[in-house]
């Protein structure tokens, strides 16, 4: 028999009401029902709450009979700790071309320079505002991590795949290689059907912590796939001018499979469920409440970052099957693989020894010779950086090129027949997609690439050829 999986939201439609009762009737059901009929323990569960003093002597639903008859307090929900005030003097922070970023960008990350936990920051090139820390913005703070911090896509990531194939094989296979990306690769609503399995799946943070045992269903379900909006994987062409030791690339062009995307939906529920405890936690001002934090030394924290790291892990995961998929459907193996995470944290050192948690909500590590990956638009190219080490950036680059408008603005400027048209001049062909993503919604690549020129050094060039998006 199948074992019994109930969620939150089934708890709720048979009268349960307060978040800590569901999660008690979870945590009971999974423990002791996990192979009962469905249809019994929705009785069992609905005998309890019509009656709930018959249960008190019951040895599995005793606490909860007692809670739903006030017997015993009911544990409260994490409560604000207490209001917090901003520093009355701004942190100094870098500015990497200022000149491109919009006002609200700028005020936002301005505003997370007067938390009382920060203690470094910088904004990106290709900065936009976003929740509470402004997309592109990287922020140091002191054993403090803010959720929407990292972004609603945790751990959303590039990774890239050089072939030894030349480009000439793209044009003699178009046809193949658009069949191959519709075959294998799924985007927004749509999942792969059949078994799925992966380590990342059985890992024990699914059953340690009660809310992602609510998500892991889904994150099944969305195994080896990409999200809705900019995310995408193209086919296209490698530009390697200079020898990569590193990477054991010579000079040459190569075929390349390059993907965007993030840990789905397991992701941004995380990043809600944990803004609303810091929040509750944390009452901030006005213009500052998307900034509220967890200290890791609390289990609210703790649990976070755990989540977090099974998130960035899970999206991971993701690309790595998108590439297995394609790799086998093509029937080669990549000469190498370059990946790089730009939504998330990580616990580092400043110059001086401090250890502070480095949030890069949309910016990419760029340690001294670290390699990640700085895509264009669907027909501006991206490029293979490797980090130059700069400590005024704290040692990061942008993500991308980075939206110049917003999706519904772009949507009224660019006509399908407008978009199909600049694909066409540029000679790459768009799967899926539509006008939100046209190339004039971004900010020019090149000029962002010169705002950080003191941050990475350009080790390649890729150019989307056949561009895959979500069709939603």
């Amino acid at each position: 028999m199948k074992k019994l999986k109930l969620r939150a939201r089934e708890v709720k439609k048979l009268g349960y009401k307060d978040e800590e009762d569901i999660r008690l009737v979870i945590q009971i059901v999974h423990k002791h029902y996990v192979r009962s009929a469905r249809e019994e323990v929705y009785q069992i569960l609905k005998d309890l709450l019509s009656d709930p003093s018959a249960f008190h002597n019951d040895p599995l639903f005793k606490l909860l009979a007692e809670r739903l008859t006030g017997t015993v307090p009911k544990k409260p929900l994490p409560s604000i700790s207490c209001e917090v005030k901003l520093t009355d003097e701004r942190k100094d922070y870098r500015i990497f071309g200022s000149e491109i970023i919009e006002k609200e960008a700028i005020d936002q990350m301005d505003t997370a320079m007067h938390l009382p936990v920060t203690v470094a920051g910088a904004l990106m090139a290709d900065a936009h505002s976003g929740y509470g820390l402004p997309i592109g913005g990287v922020l140091a703070t002191r054993n403090a991590i803010i959720p929407f911090g990292v972004g609603m896509d945790i751990g959303c990531r590039m990774c890239l795949s050089v072939y030894d194939l030349p480009p000439v094989f793209i044009e003699n296979n178009r046809k193949r290689l658009k069949n191959i990306l519709i075959e294998n690769t799924r985007f927004g609503h749509n999942e792969f059907t059949g078994k799925k399995e992966h380590p990342v799946l059985d890992r024990e943070e699914f059953s340690a912590i009660g809310f992602l045992r609510e998500l892991k269903d889904k994150a099944y379900n969305q195994l080896g796939t990409s999200g809705h909006g900019n995310h995408f994987v193209d086919i296209g062409i490698v530009n390697i001018s200079e020898n990569i030791p590193e990477l054991d690339l010579l000079p040459g062009e190569y075929v390349g499979i390059l993907s965007h995307s993030g840990s789905r939906n397991m992701g941004a529920s995380i990043a809600q469920h944990y803004t609303n405890l810091a929040k509750r936690k944390r009452k901030l001002p006005k213009g500052a409440i998307n900034l509220a934090w967890l200290d890791l030394d609390e289990e609210e924290g703790h649990e976070y970052w755990q989540a977090m790291n099974l998130a960035g892990d899970y999206s991971a995961a993701n690309h790595h099957i998108i590439h297995e998929k394609l790799a086998a459907a093509l029937a080669e193996k990549p000469m190498v693989r370059i990946e790089n995470h730009h939504n998330f944290a990580w616990k580092e050192k400043l110059n001086d020894g401090t250890d502070v948690i480095i949030h890069r909500k949309g910016a990419t590590p760029a340690r001294d010779g670290l390699f990640g990956i700085i895509p264009g638009s669907m027909i501006s190219p991206g490029f293979i950086a490797k980090g130059k080490g700069n400590a005024g950036s704290l040692w990061s680059a942008s993500h991308g090129a980075g939206r110049s408008m917003s999706r519904t603005e772009a949507k009224t400027r660019f006509t399908p027949k407008q978009l199909k048209e600049i694909l066409a001049r540029a000679g790459v062909e768009l799967i899926g997609g539509g006008p939100d993503e046209a190339p004039g919604a971004y900010k020019d690549i090149h000029t962002i690439m010169h705002y950080q020129k003191d941050l990475v050094d350009i080790a390649g060039v890729f150019y989307p050829k056949i561009v895959r998006m979500s069709d939603d």
